[in-house]
């Protein structure tokens, strides 16, 4: 497996290429011995490739490199490997191995990818948050990219449920990124998910990372709902990716004058599935609905444990975000007072804070 985490790690050269090596050389430990007359044999490595290949030969750290993944609990799936995901190996440009902390995706289960606008608008996060819960209650597991906005509300959603979610980083998957998703990035491996990325160990969130990291978004997933969009919304890019991998797009309508709402109804009037509802969406999906969690019940017996002031806070959040102004605006109190009830109440497990000042109920 040394071998195999060597030529992964080699830069310059296509994943597709380094597939279609090894196929040919049937081993990395070959490609690491290989003579480079015998690299001329393969007409699909150009120049570039083949003195890439030769200077990675000379790198003697990557076994001190491997063993310093494994000592962070980093799994290293190689495309070759009988776990590495089936759908992914379908796709026109998978990536040579995945990096894993946690666990990847279930081969059986049905996975959604909830995909939307970095700054999205409380309306697409409420939807976000219900349709992943939703989801996940009916044993979906849901796919995101762990940015701010509707990817960080879908993996919120799913784990609210207490069902399974995983992340797909443009940073290696030992660094958090979006910093502020430290508290997600945990919930999501304590909850039994993953975090996964094409990017080594240690590497950092660089722009470029992003677009590709996109296909492997679409790849492991089934299908793809689009929460919120604008015209030229990067969520778009994943959405041209899944129609190319053969994966249905659903996208949430909007109002007609919302620019972020914009790139969902363009979807909507070119084809792409409505999302009315998650209990329509898994009736077209061919899911029976289960007795969803009793939420208002278990809200109702909590706020008999508390204190007044305490209940007045508690009684303003829901399972969708509400940040720390929209709380001082409906409670009336004073936002010293708000913050001290937050932090009593988060400290007692009745609320989490999800992103800076922004805070849902923990369940």
């Amino acid at each position: 497996m040394e071998y195999e985490f060597w030529l992964a790690g080699i830069q310059g050269v296509a994943a597709h290429k380094k597939i279609r090596l090894r196929e040919c050389m049937k081993t990395a430990e070959a490609i690491y011995y290989i003579e480079e007359t015998q690299l001329h044999h393969f007409e699909f490595l150009n120049e570039n490739d083949r003195n890439k290949i030769m200077q990675a030969q000379k790198n003697s750290c990557f076994r001190t490199d491997y063993e310093k993944m494994n000592e962070k609990g980093i799994q290293f799936v190689p495309f070759f490997s009988k776990v590495y995901p089936e759908n992914l190996k379908e796709i026109t440009d998978p990536p040579y191995a995945l990096y894993v902390k946690g666990n990847l995706p279930e081969r059986k289960a049905k996975k959604a990818g909830i995909i939307g606008a970095r700054r999205c608008t409380p309306y697409g996060e409420k939807y976000a948050i219900d349709f992943a819960r939703v989801l996940a209650a009916h044993g979906v597991e849901v796919i995101s990219g762990m940015a701010r906005g509707i990817d960080g509300m879908g993996h919120r959603g799913a784990l609210l449920s207490g069902g399974k979610t995983y992340a797909v980083l443009g940073s290696g998957a030992d660094v958090c990124y979006p910093r502020e998703h430290i508290g997600l990035y945990v919930d999501i491996l304590e909850q039994g998910g993953g975090i996964l990325s094409e990017q080594p160990p240690g590497a950092a969130p660089l722009a470029h990372n992003f677009p590709a990291r996109n296909r492997i978004i679409s790849g492991l997933s089934d299908v793809i709902l689009v929460m919120e969009a604008g015209k030229k919304s990067g969520s778009l890019i994943t959405v041209d990716l899944a129609l190319e991998q053969g994966r249905d797009v659903y996208a949430l309508p909007g109002p007609v004058n919302s620019a972020l709402s914009d790139g969902c109804n363009r979807l909507i009037r070119q084809g792409a599935g409505i999302l009315i509802s998650p209990e329509a969406f898994l009736e077209e999906w061919g899911i029976e609905k289960n007795e969803g969690p009793e939420e208002s019940k278990n809200k109702i017996k909590n706020e008999k444990m508390l204190e007044s002031a305490e209940k007045l806070v508690y009684s303003c959040l829901g399972l969708y975000p509400k940040d720390l102004n929209q709380l001082v605006s409906e409670t009336k109190l004073d936002i010293k007072e708000v913050l001290e009830k937050l932090v009593s109440l988060e400290l007692q497990g009745y609320v989490r804070e999800i992103s800076k000042n922004h805070y849902i109920i923990s369940e």
